[in-house]
């Protein structure tokens, strides 16, 4: 397996297992990315994910080198699921945008081309300032294409998501933050980022959950349709178990024991 996943007391690790590649991503990478989200999204009583690289790097990028060996798996992997709108390639990482519990990407090392991307795709980053960022796909006279076009520019902006597509510079983690692409910098991701997906489990997951659906997608949306899908949502979280747990925790000051969230 290139991708491992273990749950402990809710929190899911996922890790890029291609150390000797530096996590350099290939088409079965990417497909085990894509359903191990989808297995997770199953798994109610998981409460938030910490994807993250073994070894020197988070991920080097697409290692063309390996999947230009498999030309007659490409064009199958360039073609979108119908039901989804996304091909292989973006499924990657717009699974783990659907998933209705945080992510947390902790990244070191080479956070590269389609690394960059996978790392775009959780809701929050956490980064070792000498980490290494960049869109390199401008350096092979390509584009991204695994999602990262939205994603960079909801969190950039437009223009400095050109500048950092068309030029491909390679910044570090620090210059990272100071552009928006790092929630927060540490010496240690993986234990800052688990610290924070523990943190974010003493929430309801149905908080959690419909907060992150309303948020994705708020700003491309019209106005009025947030204002709809907020009292949809909120009509919902008032009569949920979950909802009166955390109320109760409140009023004491004290910790809340959540279930299983309600909705896939």
């Amino acid at each position: 397996m290139t991708v491992t996943c273990t749950v402990e007391d809710g929190i899911a690790q996922v890790r890029l297992a291609r150390p000797e590649k530096l996590n350099a991503l290939t088409l079965p990478i990417l497909a085990e990315l894509a359903a191990t989200a989808h297995r997770l999204r199953r798994d109610r009583s998981v409460r938030a994910v910490v994807i993250a690289g073994e070894g020197d790097a988070f991920c080097a990028g697409l290692d063309f080198a390996h999947v230009l060996r498999q030309p007659a798996r490409i064009v199958p992997a360039f073609l979108p699921v119908p039901w989804r709108g996304t091909n292989t390639f973006q499924e990657a990482c717009w699974a783990w945008r659907r998933l209705p519990v945080p992510v947390v990407a902790a990244v070191h090392g080479h956070c590269l081309g389609g690394g960059l991307q996978i790392a775009l795709a959780a809701d929050f980053r956490i980064a070792a300032p000498d980490s290494r960022w960049s869109v390199l796909e401008g350096k092979w006279g390509i584009i991204p294409d695994m999602s990262g076009i939205r994603s960079l520019s909801e969190l950039v902006g437009p223009d400095t998501a050109k500048l950092l597509t068309m030029t491909a510079d390679v910044i570090d983690g620090e210059e990272a933050h100071d552009l928006g692409l790092v929630t927060e910098l540490a010496a240690d991701p993986v234990a800052e980022a688990t610290a924070l997906a523990r943190r974010l489990a003493t929430r309801s997951p149905d908080q959690l959950a419909a907060a992150k659906r309303l948020l994705e997608g708020a700003t491309t949306r019209s106005a009025r349709r947030t204002f709809a899908l907020e009292r949809l949502e909120q009509a919902q979280l008032l009569f949920f178990r979950n909802t009166a747990k955390a109320r109760a925790a409140a009023f004491k000051g004290a910790s809340a024991t959540f279930g299983p969230r309600v909705r896939p």
